[in-house]
């Protein structure tokens, strides 16, 4: 076992109390879909609705929670989702799904969406998505997850982003959860 891997299942065997987990890198769990979009999937203009790519960025970014864990996951939250550029019918949609950050139960994955039309070969980057993922074990409650071998510049990089936008949350939580006392 490459040492990087056996610290981090000392690691985490200390701290749950749980049988040896093994490491898992990020590109054993990375998801990549691809979808030509129709007509059903629009507006009367053409445009694809808002929804379905939130649909299939649900999808992708679950297959790629459940690959690392190995288990059933599902959909904490969702950080905010910004559509730069529209999508049309015709196009083909491609989302490319990782894990950024694994916790203990959670995993925060991140989804990039690009639109390619197929007869000029543009690729569009249409949106990205950071959505929070929770294992969970037979009986349906929060499990553990595979610690994260971060393999690149570019894995760290997005591994650092997410632990700040991981603390965001939890500093939102705590004001939300004052304003509901206070309220």
């Amino acid at each position: 076992m490459p040492a990087a891997r056996a610290v981090a299942a000392v690691r985490h065997t200390r701290a749950t109390k749980e049988p040896l987990m093994e490491s898992k890198k990020v590109s054993e769990s990375r998801v990549v879909m691809a979808q030509l979009m129709n007509p059903l999937d629009a507006n009367p203009m053409g445009n694809v609705h808002g929804g379905v790519i939130m649909r299939l960025i649900d999808t992708a970014a679950g297959a790629a929670a459940m690959r690392h864990a190995r288990k059933l996951a599902v959909t904490a939250s969702i950080d905010r989702m910004d559509f730069h550029h529209p999508i049309f019918v015709g196009d083909l949609v491609t989302l490319k799904a990782s894990v950024n950050l694994a916790g203990r139960s959670s995993m925060e994955v991140g989804v990039r969406v690009e639109a390619e039309n197929l007869v000029t070969g543009e690729v569009r980057h249409t949106n990205s998505a950071y959505l929070t993922y929770v294992a969970l074990d037979s009986k349906y409650r929060p499990a553990a997850v595979p610690t994260l071998i971060l393999e690149n510049g570019e894995d760290h990089r997005r591994n650092q982003q997410a632990r700040a936008r991981r603390e965001l949350r939890l500093q939102e939580r705590k004001k939300e959860a004052v304003e509901r006392r206070d309220g």
